[in-house]
């Protein structure tokens, strides 16, 4: 006989939400703007109390975080998950990259949806959110990149907008892998395009055309390994794109976005350009501010091809260093990972060509690790900066704020507790990231995340990493960001175009022949003739003007221009041979 089974005991309604509570007690909260010794009370995904002394129900799970910062949770501005490169896919999936993220303090990515050429954008668009809905770990927006233009793409872009949360797009100024670019023209219409719809545009930007020369330049001189990569693509290159497509924008009266800048001319380019009022935002890399591209000429094939990347790493070794400063001082606004990494057996695709090896590396873990690194344990940013470059600026920009990048009552409950004293060594070894290479190999750490919260959730404490597959959310993105657009309307308005209004024009136009040829032009003469006069000889020219072998005699007196007005008088300041009061 089976035994009874024993009745399910019904859990009181308190205790139901209780693993959805969370207190925060004692630590330094870090905005942006300001900071504050407050406690934070999260319930259901959301920041309920912020204070001290709060009254909380109980259950909560309490966190001390005394000594240590709250911060709002990293926003990475470019991923590149399951991205699909000659053939191959970089190993880290939507699953394992957002699981790798967490781990770094990064509770939002931005993912690029690639469509093939000619694919439908909606087609590619919704490819990816079914393969990204089943794995994700956190929140996600998705940029959709535009590989051609045509009318069904302007419709479709429409659509993203409208229907679908898509409130930028990305697009590439030179061919980079299997990635093909767009011409100036087709990136003009983009950008007027997006401003229409309200959304941003980011850009590759690189000049595609001197690129295609310098490679097989490199190509000639019989230099196929990784180092060719970056000689073929200078640092004149980048910078020349970034003032062209910012000169694009400023013609269209449309915001841009300069995603991963890599040299010091191009920065220096976007300062500049700010300094004149143009709306435009730079974003930079861990790697660019980390490593420089003379790595790519180690006699180690497989660590040179780890650090291809595009637009390159450059050679100038000072350049790491000047970008984090740039970036210290709001010069460069957000940071991204452009995490897209690719194994060794992937990169020696391109063993006996550079031109094929997949670019990318990591930084979807590392990338606050290395930026707290690299700018508040150099000296250059203090925290409230920190939090600007790796999450509030990035909500701002995209039309997240103050929902993420904010420790507000009401804002996601997307935060990490930061011990500025820990010391974190990173390495392929202990890495959540599934390449088999990291570019940040030994770089020691001092500050890292001792716990993070993605959507009210714990998904790293002490215990370790603990994720949802398929836990994180899409976030529909509204277009028409104030942070972005403000100044657009504004000079939208002021700006407007409009016609003159005037008398219509009644004077003698240039004809053209059948052919093409401009027609003779008949002389109009000041004194009008008949072909006969019973005084004067006065036959007309072919261009119809007086001959002048005639003779304008006549024994009446008469003058052949007697009937044209006369002048009353004439003062001749310069006549010939000097004036008569002067002195010779």
């Amino acid at each position: 006989m089976a035994s009874a089974r024993t009745p399910l005991k019904k859990v009181p309604i308190h205790l139901q939400s209780a693993q959805l509570r969370l207190f925060i007690k004692g630590g330094r909260i870090v905005n942006d703007d300001q900071s504050l010794l407050a406690d934070i009370y999260i319930e259901d995904g959301v920041i309920k109390q912020i204070g001290n002394n709060l009254v909380v129900p109980g259950g909560s799970r309490i966190f001390e975080a005394k000594g240590k910062l709250i911060i709002p949770g990293g926003i990475d501005t470019c991923t590149h998950f399951e991205r699909s490169c000659y053939g191959t896919v970089s190993p880290d999936d939507f699953y394992s990259g957002t699981r790798a993220a967490l781990a770094g303090g990064t509770t939002t990515v931005i993912q690029f949806v690639v469509p093939e050429f000619n694919q439908s954008l909606l087609d590619a668009y919704n490819k990816c959110r079914e393969s990204a809905g089943a794995k994700v770990c956190c929140d996600y927006l998705l940029q959709v990149c535009l590989t051609y233009w045509t009318d069904r793409v302007s419709r479709e872009m429409e659509m993203l907008v409208k229907d679908n949360g898509v409130n930028s797009f990305h697009v590439f100024m030179a061919d980079v892998g299997d990635q093909k670019s767009l011409p100036e023209a087709d990136i003009y219409q983009v950008l007027l395009r997006c401003k229409q719809l309200g959304a941003l545009l980011t850009v590759h930007a690189e000049n595609g055309c001197l690129i295609e020369e310098k490679t097989k330049e490199i190509m000639s001189h019989g230099i196929t390994g990784p180092e060719g990569h970056v000689l073929s693509r200078p640092e004149e290159a980048e910078a020349e794109a970034v003032y062209r497509v910012i000169a694009l924008a400023s013609v269209a009266n449309a915001p841009v976005y300069i995603s991963k800048v890599m040299s010091r001319s191009s920065a220096d380019i976007i300062h500049e350009q700010r300094r004149k009022g143009k709306v435009v935002f730079g974003e930079v890399i861990p790697a660019a501010l980390a490593a420089d591209g003379n790595q790519c000429f180690s006699r180690s094939w497989r660590h040179a091809a780890g650090y291809i990347m595009n637009p390159p790493l450059r050679l100038d070794p000072t350049t790491p260093e000047y970008l984090a400063d740039l970036l210290a001082n709001d010069d460069l606004q957000v940071t991204g990972s452009d995490h897209c990494a690719f194994d060794a057996n992937q990169k020696a695709i391109g063993k006996d060509d550079f031109r094929r090896i997949p670019g990318g590396a990591n930084g979807a873990e590392d990338r606050l690790l290395v930026i707290w690194e690299k700018g508040v344990t150099s000296g250059k940013m203090d925290a409230n900066r920190f939090v600007a470059v790796t999450s509030t600026t990035a909500a701002k920009v995209f039309n997240l704020y103050p929902k993420k990048g904010r420790i507000a009552i009401g804002s996601d409950a997307d935060l990490v507790i930061w011990d500025p004293t820990s010391t974190r060594t990173i390495s392929v070894s202990s890495q959540q990231q599934k390449t088999d290479f990291n570019i940040f190999e030994g770089l020691t750490c001092h500050g890292a995340p001792s716990v993070v919260i993605s959507g009210g959730c714990v998904t790293v404490d002490e215990d370790g990493l603990h994720v949802t597959q398929g836990g994180g959310r899409f976030i529909s993105a509204a277009s028409g960001c104030e942070f972005v657009y403000g100044r657009i309307r504004e000079r939208e308005k002021l700006n407007k175009p409009g016609r003159v209004v005037r008398e219509p024009y009644t004077g003698p136009a240039l004809s053209y022949t059948s052919n093409g040829t401009p027609e003779p032009q008949k002389m109009v003469s000041p004194f009008p003739l008949t072909e006969k006069s019973d005084e004067f000889q006065n036959r007309i020219t072919r261009s119809g003007g007086r001959h002048l072998q005639d003779s304008s005699f006549s024994l009446s007196g008469a003058q052949i221009d007697d009937n044209v007005p006369q002048r009353a008088g004439m003062k001749v300041s310069q006549p010939p041979g000097g004036k008569s009061s002067s002195i010779w």
